[in-house]
């Protein structure tokens, strides 16, 4: 994990309740493969079975919890704490079984006092766009 996210874990007090990582970051395998200092986060997760809708591509709440788990660790790295206020997906292809795992990276657009603006994209490992997402974050 990046060293800033562990110093920004650490820094949290313990009687604020908050879960670091989250379940669901832990579940999914999420990987943090890079990261430009306050400007982008690159995840990676693999595409388990338990993930598969009924024709067999990965449910698309699943790949809305992967950018979940990649656009929040990028809040907490930019203003913690924050808070997903709006998520907007568009899905521009299937992600098979087949393709293994997917990459999400999650990008700064504009920051004020109170407001994160990010976009995500998920790409497959042959680099094909598969969704994209524009989210906002309350700091709170």
């Amino acid at each position: 994990m990046l060293k800033e996210l562990e110093k920004i874990i650490k820094s949290i007090p313990p009687e604020l309740g908050i879960e670091m990582p989250p379940k669901i970051f832990v579940d999914m395998d999420t990987e943090i493969i890079d990261y430009e200092n306050k400007k982008s986060l690159t995840t990676k997760i693999p595409i388990k079975e338990k993930y598969k809708n009924p024709l067999g591509f990965m449910q698309g709440g699943m790949i809305a919890a992967a950018i979940d788990n990649t656009v929040g660790p990028l809040s907490f790295l930019v203003a913690p704490p924050s808070v997903t206020t709006t998520m907007n997906i568009t899905y521009h292809r299937p992600i098979p079984m087949s393709d293994e795992f997917i990459f999400i990276k999650a990008t700064i657009i504009d920051q004020t006092k109170k407001m994160i603006y990010m976009k995500a994209e998920v790409f497959n490992k042959a680099n094909k766009l598969k969704a994209m997402a524009t989210t906002s974050f309350m700091v709170i």
